[in-house]
C-alpha cells in the first residue's frame, strides 16, 4: 500500500513539474508573432532608358514598344516553411486590352491556371517560348478566352504573334511570400514568421538585388527599401 502511495506521489510531482514547465514556455510562445516586411522599390533609370532582359527582336519579331507598367516583384528566398501549405488560390487573368497585356507583370504560385481573355476588337495570339512554360494558344477573337496552367517556378515571357509590341511577364513561385509593388513602388509582405530571410527585388529593367532582414519574435513591421538600376 505504501509503495502504491509513493508511486502516486511521484506521478503527481512529475505532472506538476510538467505543468510548471509548460507555463514557463507559454509566455515565450505567445510572444512570437508573424510580422510584415514592407518598403519601396525605386527604379533609378527612367522608362525610356530601361531595356528588357529579353527582346522581341531576339525572336525575329521586330522592335517592342515600351510597356506601360514597370512595377517590381519582391519575394523571400528561401521562404518560410508555412509558405508551402496548401491553400485555395484565386484564379488570375491576363487581359488583352488596347493591344496590351494587362497586367504587364503577373506573379503567381506554381499550379495556378491563368485566363487570357481577349477584349479587343481584333484577333490576338498568346504564346511563350520560355523554358519554364512553352505554349501557344493560337488566334482567337474578341469575347473569347483561353487558359494555361503553370506548374514550374520560373519566369515566363508572354507575347502575341499578331502584335509585336505586346509582351508581359508571368513570374511563377514555389511559395506565396511575394508581392507586386504598387505604381509608386511600395510593397508589403504580410504574415511572415519570425526569422532571418533574404528579400529579393525583381524588375525586368534591372539586375536582381537582395537584402538580409530579421523579423523579430515579437513580429511588427520591418522596412526594406531597394534602388534598382544605374547609380
Amino acid at each position: 500500500m505504501a509503495r502504491r502511495y509513493s508511486l502516486f506521489v511521484i506521478a503527481a510531482l512529475i505532472a506538476i513539474a510538467i505543468v510548471r514547465l509548460d507555463a514557463r514556455r507559454a509566455p515565450a510562445a505567445a510572444a512570437r508573432a508573424n510580422g510584415i516586411i514592407r518598403g519601396r522599390v525605386e527604379l533609378r533609370q527612367s522608362s525610356t532608358e530601361a531595356a528588357p532582359r529579353v527582346s522581341v527582336a531576339d525572336l525575329g519579331m521586330g522592335s517592342m514598344h515600351e510597356p506601360p507598367d514597370r512595377r517590381s516583384v519582391v519575394y523571400l528566398d528561401p521562404a518560410p516553411r508555412a509558405a508551402f501549405d496548401v491553400r485555395e488560390e484565386p484564379r488570375p487573368r491576363m487581359d488583352q486590352k488596347d493591344e496590351t497585356f494587362v497586367p504587364h507583370v503577373l506573379p503567381i504560385v506554381a499550379g495556378t491556371t491563368v485566363d487570357f481573355p481577349n477584349n479587343d476588337q481584333t484577333y490576338h495570339n498568346v504564346f511563350s517560348l520560355s523554358k519554364t512554360k512553352t505554349f501557344d494558344l493560337g488566334r482567337y477573337a474578341v469575347g473569347r478566352s483561353k487558359s494555361i496552367r503553370f506548374d514550374r517556378p520560373g519566369i515566363v515571357r508572354v507575347f502575341c504573334d499578331i502584335h509585336s509590341h505586346m509582351s508581359a511577364f508571368i513570374i511563377v513561385f514555389a511559395h506565396r511570400y511575394f508581392a507586386l509593388s504598387e505604381s509608386d513602388g511600395t510593397y508589403r509582405l504580410e504574415n511572415v514568421p519570425p526569422g532571418t530571410y533574404t528579400v529579393v527585388a525583381w524588375n525586368e529593367s534591372a539586375p536582381l538585388e537582395s537584402r538580409r532582414v530579421v523579423v523579430p519574435d515579437a513580429g511588427g513591421e520591418v522596412e526594406v527599401n531597394f534602388a534598382l538600376g544605374r547609380r
